[in-house]
């Protein structure tokens, strides 16, 4: 980019942010964003707030980087208090995004816990609402993918370790907010492109996906009545630490994004605007949709 943009400056989505020329590296699980080449937009410096999430109180698993990162540094900036989850071994970018959080004037709550079970998932929420004050948003945004080339391949380890992050601590996570949300409170799932077009060599992550597109609207419908509205957010080929942590394959990063219809993988920060629609009072009659933000991927 020749001039600092924010997600509400007109231009060419093509070319609006810098181009991710992504060359093969690795990283050991669980992956940094302070070590990504190249740096992804988190929108540290490209995302304007606007004033959508004026004292609301927010909880984002998996926050640290990525995604969810983006989405709390939104969050932040659209005026909500943030705790956000994330792996203790993240902690170096989790620093960060508090930093970046707090210099909105708004709180931070860092909690670093390993949500693949019940009773740790459930106590993040206990922990956020406690610090926060309350909870009236819920992000499930942290994952786990690993590329396994040979079906044959896929350990039972793995595979529980998948579904108890991608899709049971959803189930956890949920159960336990509804202590705390109250009317007009939301929650929001990070589905999945892979959903719809399962990878070859994702098939235990794209399974969790279309998972969690299931649950979002089966607790839509559930939940609506109460006041509380449930949505999901798709994400396409999105340029975060699970790409080189073993989500991708080596070889394949340095094309990872062209084959989209914008040609280009994903900046994190290009999602932020999808949650802070769907968590914000203006999106009250969405109920039970998955927003796709893929870069023009075709799905149902």
């Amino acid at each position: 980019m020749s001039e600092q943009r924010d997600q509400l400056t007109f231009a060419n989505p093509v070319t609006r942010y810098e181009d991710l020329d992504i060359p093969e590296q690795s990283q050991p699980e669980p992956g940094l964003d302070a070590d990504l080449t190249p740096k992804p937009d988190r929108g540290e410096k490209g995302y304007r707030g606007t004033g959508r999430l004026a004292g609301r109180k927010a909880l984002v698993t998996g926050g640290d980087s990525g995604i969810g990162a983006a989405v709390a540094i939104a969050f932040a900036r659209e005026g909500a208090d943030v705790a956000f989850g994330y792996l203790p071994a993240e902690e170096e970018d989790a620093r960060t995004v508090s930093e970046l959080i707090e210099a909105e004037g708004r709180k931070a709550v860092k909690l670093p816990a390993d949500i693949t079970t019940s009773e740790a998932a459930r106590g993040i929420v206990d922990q956020a609402a406690e610090a926060l004050g309350g909870l009236d948003i819920l992000v499930n945004n942290a994952g786990h993918q690993k590329s396994t080339a040979r079906f044959e391949d896929l350990t039972d380890d793995q595979l529980r370790e998948t579904f108890d992050t991608n899709i049971l601590a959803m189930f956890w996570t949920s159960q336990q907010a509804l202590k705390y949300l109250p009317e007009g409170a939301t929650i929001i799932n990070s589905t999945s492109v892979q959903a719809y077009q399962p990878s070859e060599d994702k098939i235990d992550y794209a399974s969790t996906k279309a998972a969690i597109n299931n649950f979002t609207k089966g607790l839509a419908q559930y939940l609506a009545p109460k006041g509380i509205r449930v949505n999901g957010v798709a994400p396409g080929p999105i340029w975060t630490p699970l790409q080189v942590q073993g989500g991708q394959q080596t070889e394949d990063l340095p094309d990872f994004g062209k084959p989209t219809a914008l040609g280009r993988a994903g900046h994190p920060v290009e999602l932020a605007p999808a949650y802070v629609f769907l968590a914000s009072p203006e999106s009250s009659y969405v109920v039970g949709e998955t927003l796709n933000v893929n870069g023009g991927m075709p799905t149902p």
